[in-house]
This record gives C-alpha cells, structure tokens and sequence, in this order.
C-alpha cells in the first residue's frame, strides 16, 4: 500500500508540458535589445514564441524615458550621424505560430503596417481598428478561428495579399470589392457556401484560392478578373463552371473533388497550360474544347464517366500528360498517336477491349505507335482536314518573327540530324525562352543553343538518339522544365547540379541503372520521372534532398529492393512503382496509391 501511495503522490507533482503563458511572460519576450532594433529597423518578429496575449510593452515600445533619451544623446555626435529621435515607425509585425486568441484594438495605432503575420494562431475574431491599417499590403490570418470580418476590415484598400485560409468564414461581406488592389487571395479551407458578388472588382488578381470549401456555383463575374492566371477550386460542390473564355490570361485551372458535369466553355483562355478535372462526372470531351486549347500540356480526367475520346484530340499538340484514370473508355481514337509531346498517358480502370492488354502495359510510347501504324492513308487526310493538325510538315525553321510572337523555337519531327547555329542566333534576337527538339535524329545536342542558356526555361530533347549532354547545359540558370525522354543516355555531367531552378526533368526510356547523382543537388526539383530505364535501387538519401519532389515515376526498371525508409520521404504525392522486380509491396498495396505505399513502408522500417 505505501508503495501505491508513493506513486500517487509523484503523479499529483508531475507538471504539463505546456501552459498558457502569462501577460508577465509575454511581455518578458520583448526585451530591450529586441526593442532596439526595432527602433532601428522597423520590423518586429515574434513568431514561435507560445504568446498568450500581444505582448503589452509592445505599444509603448516607442515611447521614451529620460533613461532612454540620456542613452541616446551625444553631443559628440557627426552631423551625418542618426539622431535618436529618427526612429522608424513600424512596418512589419510577425505575430506567427503563437495562441493568440485576441488581437488588441491597440494594434491600429501602428498606421504604418505594411506586412502583418497573424497565421497560426487561435484568433477567433477581429478587432474594429484593424481598418485604421490602411497601407498593410500584405495580411496573413491563415489557420486560425475567424468566422466573420468586421465591416472596418475592407477598409484595407492597399492590400496586394491576402491569406484567409482555415478558418470558419461562412460569409463574405459585398464590400469585399473594395479591396481592390488584390493580387493574390487564399480562401482555401473554409465554409463558404457562397461567395460575394463585387469579387469581379478585383481585376488585379492573378491567384485565387477557394479549395475546400461548400461552394456550389461561382458568381458570374468572376470572368472579370482578366488578369487571372490561377484558379483553384477543388473540393467543393460545384455542379458547372462559368464559360471562362474571358480570363484571357488563365495558365493552370484546379478543380477536382466536385459535381461538375460538362467541361466549359474555355473558348478566348489560349494560355491556359494545365486543367485538373479529376473526380467529377464528366461525360464528354468535346471537340470544341480540343480547338481552344492549343498550349495546354497537363490535363487530368481521372474518375470521371467519359465514354470515348474525339478526333479532335489530335489538336492538343503540346499535351505531355493525359490522365484518363477510372473512366468508362472502351477504344481510343488513332488521332491520339499524332500528339508528338505526349510522354504519360494513364489509362487505369478503363475497359479497353480494342487495345490488346499487352500493348496498353508496354508504356505510353508503344501504345501512341501501335495507334499511329493504324492508320491509313485516307484517315490521316480526314484526322488533317477535321483537326487541322499538319501530319507532315516541311523541313523548315521557323522565321525570327514566328519565333519572336511566340517566344519558342520549335522543330519537332523534322528528322534533322543537325541544327545550323544561324538558327539559334536568329532565335537569341526573337529573345527565346522555350525549345522544342523532340522526334529528330539528333546524335548529338546542337552547340548552338550555348548562345541560348541565358534565357532559357523550356527545353525539350526527347526522342532522338543522344548519348551525352554537354556541360554547357548547366548555364541554364532559368531552366524549369527539362525532358531527356527516348534517348541513349546513361549518364548526366556532374555540372547539372547546378540547376537548382529545374522544377520537371524526364528522364524515361533511356539506359541509366542508377538515377545521376548530380540529380539530387536539384534541389528545386518538383517531378522526376525516370521510368523505362535499368535502374536497380532507391537512393533514398538522395531522395530526401529534394525537398520540393512531389511527383516520382520509376515504372518499368529493374528495381529489386523497395527501401522501407523512402516511407519518410512525405513530400511525395505521387509514387509509381509498378513493372519492377520487387516482392513487397505487393501489387495490391501498389493499387491503393502513394500514401498507402508510403505507410506501407513507414510500417516496416525496423524500430
């Protein structure tokens, strides 16, 4: 019994591990030096720092004492010197990653805000002054407990960015309008089910976020935001989406996880490059679509119920991934075949029954060559007249000014074995930045492009026959996007390393057996696809790196081993592993998709 009382007795002492400060100890976080500086600098930053409440010396951080104007006289002091009395008023406050449940009306006493950090915090309302904040450009109160704005809030008229994200706003107020100098709006993760009709006022947007939320319609002038280039609104309830043929300007368009039934009108969006449709109840692709999309290059229609593809898809010339995942295909149109940068095309859960079994697993590239050996001489000339795609086009480069007008160099499918360097100098004067050299017979990568590397973003070698990349490639400083697909490469220069800018890069069906080291110093990285190649293991470590990487394909390799501790890498979204020589995970696992292989993983890491 005494031994049970001892026990009891160390757990009444035991003290949590966290509790609420107090104002004393928040207050005791601005010191003196920290007041100093911001004296000096103008900028405040108190994130992280577990404050209860806004620290109280914090509003009188300006006000002096004899003690403080006895410190900072000098009679000594050279003219050009700063006085004392020259403080600078404050400009940025970081009050981040704290539980702060109220903020001070005492806050709208610094008029001169411009940056104000209130995010992850417990904040459940507003105060009436945050309208007295009126040069703030940029307000962050992403995850806190906000259900409603004061009226005063739009008075904030200069705000350029704008982070509402997970809280519990239900409703927007229609002066909402008002703030018009928007560029960059999150609303992610609340529960709007509505949102207010003056957003069409905010024609300086370029960014909008409404995902997760329980919207059913959008207003119809949202098709007023011109300068619009990117709209998300997935996970919401949306049955139909406006005709977006006005937003002139769209580049990349979210909108998975709803009810949306027909695709819309996107006839005028010819920049658009990227639609994401997954999840919805899509029956259709329409030709009228196909015609208006000339740029796009990514577009998701996973788990929708479309039933056949048009001819038409032969139009979409620059379309690199097509995702038609868990649809109700039963063929495929020949006109797919004649897409020259088509690299990942996903046809899961269809019931293809005109495509033998075999050709569909082979990989995107031997079935775009089993659809194009299948036509015949009069459907290519139908597939030409109906789509107005040119199946043959002439051995010819493009004119400085066909460059000029659309920044880009392209020379796909010219069967060249060489590229003249009066090429590349009349495409640095068009000012290029993107260069398309794919299904050529190119042995060797041009040394023109050297006069290119300044500006260059895009760069495409895909499907040719090189077996080196030349170290000058690694001058590419503003290189995002890199595709060395169908090629006879097995190694990288070292010097590669060097674009850490590099956000894409292909590397599938060639014959490297380890994916290059200078890879993982691409520290930029976002997708990495590697598959069709004689790779043999996970660099795990090198993985890991790459902080960025969210999509990594190595389909089709001769993987043995799945590493347990690639479960940790957690920034990837989406992992295919399929076609390669493992046991574990079974295929089964490998069908439940990315975080179950991932789990999967973690759970088998020794302890």
């Amino acid at each position: 019994m005494a031994k049970q009382s001892s026990v009891k007795s160390r757990r009444k002492i035991v003290t949590p591990v966290f509790h609420l400060q107090t104002k004393d100890e928040d207050d005791s976080q601005l010191s003196k030096a920290m007041i100093k500086i911001v004296r000096r600098t103008g900028q405040l930053n108190l994130s992280g720092r577990s404050l209860a409440n806004v620290p109280e010396k914090m509003f009188t951080m300006y006000d002096l004492t004899p003690e403080d104007t006895a410190t900072y006289i000098d009679f000594d002091k050279k003219p050009d010197e700063e006085n004392w009395w020259h403080f600078k008023s404050l400009t940025y406050l970081d009050l981040s990653s704290n539980v702060l449940q109220e903020i001070p009306g005492k806050i709208g006493m610094f008029e001169d805000l411009t940056v104000l950090n209130l995010q992850d915090n417990n904040i459940l309302s507003l105060p009436h002054e945050i309208g007295n904040l009126t040069k703030l450009t940029k307000l962050n109160l992403s995850h806190n407990k906000i259900n409603a704005l004061p009226m005063e809030f739009y008075n904030l008229s200069e705000l350029q960015v704008l982070s509402l994200a997970h809280n519990q706003l239900g409703k927007l107020s229609k002066r909402f309008g008002d703030l018009v100098m928007l560029q960059q709006l999150d609303l992610s993760h609340n529960v709007l089910t509505k949102l207010p009709p003056g957003l069409g006022f905010l024609v300086r947007l370029t960014e909008i976020n409404l995902s997760h939320n329980k919207l059913v319609d959008l207003p119809p002038d949202i098709v007023n935001l011109r300068g619009l280039l990117k709209l998300d609104v997935t996970h919401n309830d949306l049955v139909c989406l406006p005709s977006l043929g006005e937003l002139t300007k769209l580049q990349f368009l979210y909108a998975q996880h709803n009810n949306i039934e027909e695709i819309p009108d996107f006839e005028g969006s010819t920049h658009v490059q990227q639609i994401y449709f997954g999840n919805n109840y899509i029956k259709e692709v329409t030709p009228e679509f196909c015609e208006n999309m000339p740029n796009l290059k990514i577009l998701d229609l996973r788990d929708n119920k479309i039933e056949a593809l048009p001819n038409e898809i032969a139009m979409l010339q620059h379309m690199i991934r097509l995702d038609l995942t868990n649809n109700d295909l039963t063929d495929l149109p020949n006109s797919l075949g004649l897409l020259p940068h088509l690299q990942n095309l996903q046809l899961d859960g269809n019931k293809l029954k005109k495509i033998r079994a075999d050709i569909i697993k082979a990989g995107t590239c031997r079935l775009l060559k089993h659809l194009k050996e299948k036509f015949d001489g009069e459907e290519l000339e139908n597939i030409q007249k109906v789509s107005n795609v040119a199946i043959y086009e002439p051995k010819t480069f493009p004119d400085r000014y066909t460059m000029k007008h659309s920044r880009a160099l392209n020379l796909t499918i010219k069967q060249l074995t060489s590229v003249p360097d009066s090429v590349f100098e009349e495409a640095k004067l068009a000012e290029v930045t993107m260069i398309d050299l794919c299904k050529n017979k190119l042995q060797t990568v041009p040394g023109g492009l050297n006069l290119l590397v300044d500006n260059l973003s895009e760069l495409n070698l895909s499907m040719n026959m090189l077996t080196e990349i030349p170290e000058f490639i690694s001058s590419c400083a503003n290189l995002k996007y890199f595709d060395l697909g169908n090629n006879c490469l097995s190694a990288l220069p070292d010097s590669l390393v060097d674009l850490i800018g590099l956000r894409e890069l292909i590397l599938s069906s060639n014959r490297f057996i380890s994916i290059p080291e200078c890879v993982y110093g691409m520290v930029g990285l976002e997708i990495l696809l590697a598959s069709d190649n004689k790779i043999t293991e996970i660099n795990v470590d090198g993985l890991k790196n790459l902080k960025r990487i969210a999509t990594l394909d190595l389909t089709n390799n001769n993987i043995s081993q799945i590493p347990p501790e690639l479960g940790n890498v957690t920034q990837i979204r989406s992992l295919e592993l399929k076609g390669n020589c493992f046991r574990q995970p079974r295929y089964a696992i490998l069908e439940q998709g990315t975080a179950s292989i991932l789990s999967y993983l973690r759970d088998r890491i020794p302890k």
